[in-house]
């Protein structure tokens, strides 16, 4: 076996795109020196691809509203309206938290809220998004808005009428400068059919991302991993991330898939069939290193910046990501809900100090970036 995997590894190293066969005996090693292999291997190609420095931003998370219409089996999240815990955030608590996260020295807002099929205005939904997005961007207007996933594109479509493109070309002309490409979960439809049957599909899902790439609009990604899904589920999602973007690139879109984020699925406080399904209610570190480590050399160049989650894995287990291929230790987030609803002990902020006492911990190089992963100045702030 380890002779297999050696020989796999040495053809991605020359430059060899990773196969879905090859993909899955990796994800597969179980031998000590397999998965130290994976690991020297990952951790050898980001060196060559982005270097020693470990980047992270300075950002908030508002979820304006947990309220939403869909039921997917792994959200504690979500509430029906009037149900104890549900809120709705109105303009004067949203501009408040920017403000305060503005002060604190952030770049980014990332807004993202539960399917509220009343949240309108103007008796539309697109209009009341655009009013979110102006809610920020009227105070702030160098602030950068990185809102609402792919399944929020397509409810607002849903309501309206209206086109994909409509929805992002007009959200982009609100201000919003990216997508964050959460809602994959895994991109097999089978998995989908039982997580979040109410959710988009995997094509809908690519489309929609595709669509923000030829508008000018950049798109993170994700994977949420280690629930139902096999291996072969994890390599397809990750084939199907490397052919959109070697799309995006080769028909000269705008804009790209920036970064990959493993999603370890936390369920302490998940729906109770989901908890029972897995069998276990935590991530296990070891899994999602190894498929982080198989992410680099499966997206390789195509996507260069690769993310865990602190609020998942706990700071020590994002740390010990940066030597299995990792180059970005994430958001300082400030707050967090999503997950910590569903269990999770990581945390809900991270101070920029703390993040980089941990990157030089490992003797890496912290450099807070923007979204677009350029470099900012640590004394750098928007004006309030």
């Amino acid at each position: 076996m380890f002779d297999t995997v050696a020989s796999i590894l040495d053809r991605v190293l020359s430059g060899q795109e990773l196969t879905l066969e090859n993909g899955v005996t990796l994800l597969q090693a179980t031998d000590p020196r397999s998965i130290e292999a994976i690991r020297y291997t990952a951790d050898r190609l980001r060196q060559q691809q982005v270097g020693d420095t470990v980047t992270y931003v300075v950002n908030r998370n508002i979820n304006f509203t947990n309220i939403c219409e869909q039921h997917c089996s792994f959200c504690a999240f979500r509430r029906d309206e009037g149900q104890d815990g549900a809120y709705w955030l109105d303009s004067g608590a949203i501009l408040e938290k920017t403000t305060d996260a503005v002060a604190r020295g952030a770049t980014e807002i990332c807004m993202q809220g539960g399917l509220h099929p009343q949240a309108k205005y103007n008796d539309t939904s697109l209009d009341y998004y655009v009013r979110l997005v102006r809610t920020i961007k009227d105070e702030f207007p160098d602030l950068h808005l990185h809102a609402f996933s792919p399944q929020e594109i397509q409810f607002i479509s849903r309501e309206d009428g209206v086109s994909y493109e409509t929805v992002i070309g007009t959200l982009r002309d609100a201000g919003v400068g990216s997508m964050p490409g959460t809602a994959a979960e895994v991109l097999d439809d089978s998995v989908r059919r039982t997580i979040c049957p109410e959710k988009i599909n995997t094509e809908t899902w690519l489309e929609i991302v595709g669509t923000a790439h030829r508008l000018g609009v950049p798109t993170t990604s994700t994977m949420l991993s280690g629930h139902i899904e096999t291996s072969q589920q994890q390599i397809e999602h990750l084939l199907k991330l490397r052919t959109l973007q070697q799309r995006s690139i080769d028909r000269n879109y705008p804009a790209r898939i920036t970064e990959f984020i493993v999603l370890p699925f936390v369920g302490r406080k998940a729906p109770a069939p989901i908890r029972r399904r897995v069998g276990r209610d935590r991530p296990v570190l070891s899994d999602a290193l190894l498929l982080m480590a198989v992410a680099r050399l499966t997206l390789d160049s195509w996507i260069p910046n690769h993310q865990p989650s602190w609020v998942k894995l706990g700071l020590a287990g994002a740390t010990e990501a940066l030597k299995w291929g990792c180059n970005d230790i994430g958001g300082t987030l400030m707050e967090e809900h999503i997950t910590t609803m569903a269990g999770a002990t990581g945390g809900t902020c991270m101070e920029p100090e703390t993040l980089e006492q941990a990157i030089r911990s490992i003797s890496r190089v912290p450099q807070q970036r923007d979204t677009l992963y350029q470099p900012v100045k640590q004394s750098a702030k928007v004006a309030i």
